[in-house]
């Protein structure tokens, strides 16, 4: 692992692609360690050159003093890209943490199906399971083919925290599941309901 003085020369040198190439070698828990080292305007600058599609992980990795500092340094623009790339989970988790005015500011650059969601789940109390349930899955309709079913997937699951096992619903409320493994391995012509 890169040694903490030797990568803040890296930025001071402007040295980003090398302070980059770094970071994108580390594993998110890694990065998030590390960054928390550097000081608060070295970290907003080392946070930038991170990937966007690993920027989300890295950032629900991170302590929430370090969360706060960020959210607060970030662009509109930034924050909306952080914020749609991470899980509803770890939003919920990041906004219990933050101050009113920085809660305010987020819910504001979210669509108002996130931000219903969010407010849902902060009034559930702490250790309860609503507080700690997982509201990405992907849900199915009975009457769905397993094609179908697959297609579905294959459009909404990189948003998805887990597509090993779908959910079937009707009217919003749960009436069986299937795992992907089954999925892939029926007639694409069987229904959900058939296989659930």
């Amino acid at each position: 692992m890169m040694n903490k003085e030797e990568f803040i020369q890296l930025l001071q040198d402007k040295k980003y692609k090398t302070a980059q190439n770094i970071l994108s070698e580390m594993n998110d828990i890694d990065t998030a360690a590390f960054l928390e080292e550097l000081d608060a305007k070295e970290c907003a600058l080392a946070f930038r050159l991170i990937s966007k599609e690993k920027a989300a992980d890295v950032f629900s990795c991170m302590n929430s003093k370090m969360q706060t500092f960020l959210v607060d340094m970030f662009s509109e623009t930034e924050l909306k890209e952080l914020l749609d790339d991470l899980y509803m989970d770890d939003t919920v988790d990041m906004l219990e943490d933050l101050p009113a005015n920085l809660v305010t500011r987020i819910l504001k650059n979210l669509d108002s199906t996130k931000r219903s969601t969010i407010n849902k789940l902060l009034k559930y109390p702490e250790d309860s399971a609503g507080s700690v349930m997982n509201v990405d899955y992907i849900a199915l309709r009975r009457e769905m083919t397993v094609a179908e079913s697959i297609l579905k997937i294959r459009q909404v699951g990189l948003n998805r925290e887990t597509i090993y096992t779908c959910y079937v619903t009707e009217q919003r409320h749960l009436i069986g599941q299937v795992d992907v493994k089954e999925l892939l391995t029926s007639s694409e012509s069987k229904t959900i309901e058939e296989i659930m």
